[in-house]
């Protein structure tokens, strides 16, 4: 690397390239959490992340979406938060209290939503071409998200998955390779220990 370090802190790692950006570095919503060095890549603009890709994420719903480190997200994945899902031990589906302005007597607005908790995203993910990830779902350390997945459960650690719904393609790797890796936890590494190990 000659002696160079690399920079978490940049938002676009490629000279002369404004299709990849650094996502901790562009995040402005306190309720999205990214990991030093996971990128998203976007043929339009990346700096719209927030608004494209994090979708019904509505502040009073408080849900998060948490990234790791090291994550590689390609153009068009979507993350659906809580404020998509409707209600579904109600009468009705309809979202009443979304519009308590209108509909008097109303009160809590979460309870117009399933709220299945945070979306996770373990660290060196790799989640291709417009893959989509439901409310709730925890992916692990260095899973793969095919293309056009919809995920709507939990996705164990280097475990391919793929379809609609996703289902397991295969592990990355044997069992006693995956409990080392996650032994190791690389990603924790320092970036001059990371670039000496390339």
């Amino acid at each position: 690397m000659n002696g160079q370090v690399p920079d978490p802190n940049k938002i676009y790692p490629r000279t002369n390239d404004e299709s990849i950006c650094y996502l901790k570095n562009i995040i402005t919503n306190p309720n999205i959490e990214v990991g030093d060095f996971t990128f998203y890549h976007d043929f339009d603009d990346p700096m719209n992340f927030e608004k494209k890709n994090v979708l019904y994420h509505y502040p009073i719903n408080k849900d998060k979406l948490i990234i790791g480190k090291f994550c590689s997200i390609a153009c068009g994945t979507k993350f659906i938060m809580n404020g998509a899902n409707h209600t579904l031990s109600s009468l009705a589906t309809y979202t009443f209290p979304i519009f308590y302005e209108d509909w008097a007597g109303i009160s809590n607005v979460t309870e117009a939503w399933d709220n299945k908790g945070d979306i996770t995203i373990g660290n060196d993910v790799w989640i291709g071409f417009e893959a989509v990830i439901m409310p709730g779902v925890k992916i692990g350390d260095g899973a793969i998200i095919g293309t056009r997945a919809l995920v709507t459960k939990d996705v164990p650690p280097y475990t391919i998955v793929g379809g609609v719904p996703a289902k397991e393609i295969r592990k990355r790797f044997n069992t006693s390779v995956i409990e080392d890796l996650l032994k190791i936890k690389w990603w924790n590494w320092d970036v001059e220990k990371i670039s000496k190990n390339l």
